[in-house]
């Protein structure tokens, strides 16, 4: 019985993960409507891809001083209606300005929720039967290309861009309520420290000379992907020839995809491990970065083959990268070592959004011009990623095994 309500809470876990993926994601195919009826460029589109990234960023730094002050079922709850909010604040907007906006509070709150959802299976889920429960969080994220998105632009095609975003909000109000009814009440199971104290420790985590390179590492990685995955939409659209409603076949079977080879990656760590598999991940991921940004008018054939192969290698680089990273703190700090992680992630995305956004233009006919320069500094951030990564391994190996401490080489 006890493991049946276990496998419940996973469950919608998983659901409240889907749900803030499929938000931030879906901006990225609806960029070409988005462009075409609030008269976007790409430097606006880039900003408001950038807004959800900057703010959830933010928010998650402002959050780890209270995250063990109150119960997260109600921080959850709370998390979810404001998310909620801002998601409708997206379908009713107009204008660039009330879209920014928007896509600013949706960011403030959904971005919070994964930090959460990571803590609550902590909490909900004994170690024995947690690795589990972390594979299936995980699979939300594959979840959200096979069926949130298509779902998603399915609606969009068929209505209008807004009604991808009533349709989140309406899934997510079925899954605030269920989590209303369904998660216990957990009691704070110890004291917190003060706020002088938590602020003390979260500023000398800042100042570890490993972490520090893990967070640069984290940086790079997120600005090489991030300089080309939001435009990759409105480039199939406007120089491919890909028509809006055709895009969301490349999610379904991207998605599908993924969900193999990311198996088949995860095990190849395993076996010969992160670094190795990372070196040889970026380097082949630089064969569909080139290929894309330098693509021309092209069958939809060629675009999903293109499209699947980008995605298996360039988002694939993720698994190897975050096993590396994963072994650099020292048990005591895990956690608030990857809050901060994860915000400085989101940043490197936000960052390399703008950047790529105003690199770009657009000539008379509405074809993007400069994206082919943008794979050329997306690939010049991925070999620095690989001398990183070589940096931070080397790194590694001067842990201290029975102190615990780290020193830099």
């Amino acid at each position: 019985m006890i493991i049946k309500r276990e496998v419940l809470y996973v469950f919608l876990l998983a659901v409240v993960q889907f749900i803030h993926i499929v938000d931030f994601v879906v901006m990225m195919p609806l960029g070409p409507m988005l462009m075409d009826e609030l008269s976007l460029n790409p430097a606006q589109f880039g900003q408001l891809v950038s807004a959800y990234t900057f703010s959830a960023a933010l928010s998650a730094l402002a959050l780890s001083p209270i995250a063990d002050r109150y119960p997260r079922k109600n921080l959850l709850l709370i998390m979810m209606i404001g998310f909620i909010l801002g998601t409708i604040f997206c379908g009713l907007s107009q204008s660039f300005s009330h879209l920014l906006f928007s896509r600013i509070v949706a960011g403030c709150f959904g971005g919070l929720l994964n930090t959460i959802v990571y803590s609550m299976v902590t909490d909900l889920v004994p170690y024995e039967r947690r690795g589990k429960a972390m594979g299936i969080l995980v699979s939300a994220f594959s979840a959200a290309s096979i069926l949130g998105i298509p779902l998603g632009l399915m609606l969009a095609d068929s209505f209008s861009w807004q009604y991808s975003f009533y349709g989140i909000a309406a899934f997510s109000f079925l899954v605030l309520i269920a989590s209303w009814r369904i998660f216990p009440l957990i009691s704070i199971l110890r004291t917190p420290s003060p706020w002088s104290r938590v602020l003390i420790e979260s500023y000398e985590l800042m100042k570890v000379p490993i972490y520090l390179k893990a967070y640069g590492f984290i940086f790079l990685v997120a600005v090489s992907v991030f300089l080309v995955i939001p435009f990759l939409a409105p480039y199939a659209v406007k120089n491919m020839g890909i028509a809006n409603s055709e895009l969301k076949y490349m999610y379904l079977l991207g998605g599908t995809v993924t969900l193999f080879s990311g198996r088949y990656l995860g095990i190849l760590t395993d076996r010969l491990g992160a670094l190795k598999v990372f070196q040889w991940a970026v380097l082949i991921s630089t064969i569909p970065v080139v290929l894309f940004t330098q693509a021309g008018q092209t069958s939809l054939f060629h675009y999903l083959l293109l499209s699947t192969f980008f995605m298996v290698f360039v988002s694939g680089r993720m698994i190897p990268c975050m096993t590396l990273v994963s072994e650099v703190p020292r048990p005591a700090d895990r956690g608030a070592f990857m809050g901060i992680l994860n915000a400085v992630r989101s940043i490197g995305s936000g960052v390399a959004t703008v950047v790529a956004g105003m690199m770009m233009t657009e000539d008379a006919e509405l074809r993007i011009l400069g994206f082919d320069h943008v794979g050329y500094l997306s690939l010049f951030v991925i070999f620095l990623t690989m001398i990183y990564a070589l940096r931070l391994s080397r790194s590694m190996k001067c842990v201290a095994p029975i102190a615990g401490e780290t020193v830099s080489d």
